[in-house]
């Protein structure tokens, strides 16, 4: 019987510490927190100046839902700040997020604070009333600030968010916005342009400080739909594919309608098994997948995502480095990554024979332009891999007459499918390929960085296809610009 991934047993480190202060406001607020909280013991009054802030969550909640939370508050900002780095970062327990239970945390802390002010309100008229008001509010920010650090550091920096009185009234008030119609045009939702170009990587899941799974949670208008959802970006700036937005009901629609959906119209999901798994380094594998009889249309230089957990459903993307059409198998070519959530597994589990579900494929962003009549590859490290069906591919098309292939690494023993495309330079003549070696004294070829390597070369008339590293492909892209390169006439992806 074939061997199949027992996705439930693979445990790697889930939820990722993402920078979640994209704003001076969401670095330094936690200052009003320790404020209130410490010098509000030694001077109470302070504690007045929370009652303008719940005044102002309130209204904000009522048109942007919990907007507040990720953005201004300032309990947030001391979870983010100051304790996120220390924060264990572990799994929300469920009970956490039972409604049942913030009601009755709501609860205790309306007792409370309503015994506090009624008996604050029997010294009106003199000197202590305002003091006696104020130090309601400081013990409640030192609670929170108590019982908010103990769940950080325990469990997740935004544990107490999920039970927080303020955000449950924030939930409240914007019912009540929704009911009136308002929030429409005013809340913000995280927006997905197409489902399709989703990688079903989670990354937005492992970032998020509420432990949300937007990937799997959009509803038919494209939006996370969540009351939980705190607004605060940080799936957005985190996306790998850079399809998720902050935007309103009515430019979501905008969006889902005008964007461009080629790069996933092909998309499917394969039921494949492992047919071969190769190691060409210590730290990179080949992986062959044996496609079932339906037919997959792929194109050189596209990538597709491979099942790696089940619950969640996770996937990893990964550029395809291998396409045999005649005997339906499709393959792709690893790096292990040191703490890599996907690359260990893949690496540890992965076995011969044993049954994968693929989707795919998708990406159009290095496949060949029709009207290429000259083309630039530029590959740095891992990133040559789609650069192995992208040559062949070039090679056979009649209108393409020139093809230079760059690859560079930082020493020679990193060099993958060197043999294959030195074979194909010899070959074919209309290809040549130029490795490039940074940090290696013994090797006799073209030595120093890609970047050196295309300021020799004559780039005019040539469409530049690029894959690597960000640094790479930055310097790449800076170079480019210094020659005068026109911007339509190089295209890329990191790798």
């Amino acid at each position: 019987m074939a061997p199949t991934i027992n996705y439930s047993t693979l445990k790697p480190a889930y939820n990722i510490k993402a920078k979640r202060t994209f704003t001076v406001v969401r670095k330094y607020s936690f200052i009003f927190t320790l404020v209130v909280a410490l010098a509000g013991q030694f001077e109470p009054k302070l504690g007045l100046l929370v009652i303008p802030i719940m005044i102002g969550l309130l209204i904000a909640s009522f048109f942007k839902g919990r907007y507040w939370c990720g953005n201004i508050c300032s309990h947030g900002s001391y979870y983010d700040s100051l304790l996120l780095p220390f924060s264990r970062n572990s799994k929300i327990p469920k009970f956490m997020q039972w409604t049942a239970l913030s009601l009755i945390v709501l609860a205790w802390f309306g007792f409370r604070m309503g015994s506090g002010l009624m008996h604050a309100a029997e010294s009106y008229g003199t000197a202590n009333f305002w003091d006696k008001t104020g130090v309601v509010f400081v013990n409640a920010y030192m609670m929170v600030v108590i019982v908010g650090t103990t769940l950080s550091l325990l469990f997740s920096p935004r544990m107490w968010c999920n039970v927080c009185p303020m955000g449950l009234m924030q939930k409240m008030s914007h019912y009540a916005g929704k009911k009136a119609k308002v929030t429409r045009s005013t809340e913000e939702k995280v927006t997905i342009s197409d489902e399709n170009q989703c990688h079903k990587c989670a990354k937005c899941a492992r970032v998020c400080p509420m432990q949300l799974t937007p990937y799997n949670s959009f509803n038919d208008k494209n939006q996370l739909d969540s009351n939980n959802c705190i607004k605060c970006s940080t799936c957005v700036g985190n996306c790998p594919a850079g399809i998720l937005t902050f935007s309103n009901e009515n430019t979501a629609q905008f969006i889902t309608k005008h964007v461009k959906k080629e790069a996933g119209e092909n998309r499917q999901r394969y039921i494949t098994k492992v047919h071969r798994i190769t190691a060409l380094k210590e730290d990179v594998k080949e992986f062959i997948f044996q496609l079932p009889d339906e037919a997959i249309t792929f194109k050189a230089g596209q990538f597709i995502l491979v099942k790696i957990q089940d619950e969640p459903e996770m996937f990893r993307a990964f550029s395809v480095s291998h396409y045999d059409e005649a005997n339906k198998r499709i393959g792709v070519t690893v790096k292990k990554a040191p703490n890599g959530y996907g690359s260990e597994i893949l690496f540890n589990d992965f076995k011969e024979d044993m049954t994968v579900v693929l989707e795919g494929p998708l990406g159009d962003e290095i496949v060949i332009d029709e009207k290429s009549k000259k083309a630039i590859f530029v590959g740095g490290g891992i990133g040559i891999t789609p650069f192995v069906p992208l040559v062949e591919d070039a090679i056979k098309r009649e209108q393409i007459e020139e093809v230079k292939l760059i690859y560079g690494v930082n020493k020679e023993s990193e060099l993958i499918y060197i043999d294959k495309f030195k074979a194909l330079a010899k070959e074919h003549a209309k290809f040549d390929f130029i490795p490039v070696i940074a940090f290696d004294d013994n090797w006799q070829g073209e030595k120093g960085f890609v970047t050196n390597v295309l300021e020799k070369l004559d780039l005019r008339d040539n469409t530049i296809y690029m894959c690597g590293p960000k640094p790479m492909i930055d310097a790449s892209l800076s170079t480019l610009n210094k020659l005068g390169v026109d911007d339509k006439t190089i295209r890329y992806e990191s790798a």
